[in-house]
């Protein structure tokens, strides 16, 4: 587990908190979001920045996992002022271990800019998911644009130092190389943010 990631994200849990509502992704994550149901489970939950999207009459459990404990802390404040039923899980993603098909929703949002190995998450996440669950994710990504996928190629190697953030990576070739089957997809600012609903590969 990366300690000085853990700190850094530590640092900017205040200002994640205080930015919930105020997100300008408010309007994707709403989309999205609004779609779990049942059991879910939420991959980097951070501050519990999709808690307000939720729909509580469709959720019988969140499980949220991150590996801030601040920001954790965040969201448990969260979930209790939106009345959420959340479990929370301090760890790395990429440490976690659930039961097969153990979930109906698996959400991220903004997270697989940070995994060493994000094809092993996908991976996991279609295992963990049940097989006629959904996979709901907000990711970003490099830009269809010359101008600006130059410009992210060329501050990659400060954003991965300093929040260990990935530029550079192509989510739908990602999604394309994992076992999720692509049901519909969303694409955003020069296709550098991707809403994307994917449900497990029929075997």
């Amino acid at each position: 587990m990366n300690k000085k990631l853990i700190k850094k994200f530590n640092r900017q849990a205040e200002t994640y908190d205080r930015l919930r509502e105020k997100q300008f992704q408010k309007k994707w994550r709403e989309k999205l979001i609004g779609e779990a149901r049942g059991h879910v489970l939420e991959l980097a939950v951070g501050a519990g920045g999709n808690f307000p999207f939720y729909r509580l009459e469709e959720i019988h459990t969140i499980t949220a996992v991150d590996f801030s404990p601040e920001m954790l802390g965040k969201a448990e404040e969260a979930a209790q002022h939106y009345h959420l039923p959340v479990k929370f899980i301090e760890s790395d993603i990429e440490e976690l271990a659930f039961e097969k098909q153990q979930f109906d929703t698996v959400v991220s949002t903004l997270s697989f800019c940070g995994y060493s190995n994000p094809v092993r998450i996908l991976e996991n996440v279609s295992t963990w998911c049940k097989p006629h669950g959904q996979v709901l994710l907000l990711e970003h990504g490099i830009s269809s644009n010359l101008f600006a996928s130059t410009l992210q190629r060329a501050l990659n190697p400060l954003a991965v130092k300093t929040v260990g953030c990935h530029q550079n990576r192509n989510i739908m070739e990602l999604l394309n190389r994992s076992p999720l089957e692509i049901q519909k997809a969303e694409h955003h600012w020069l296709d550098v943010f991707h809403l994307i609903w994917a449900t497990p590969r029929k075997e």
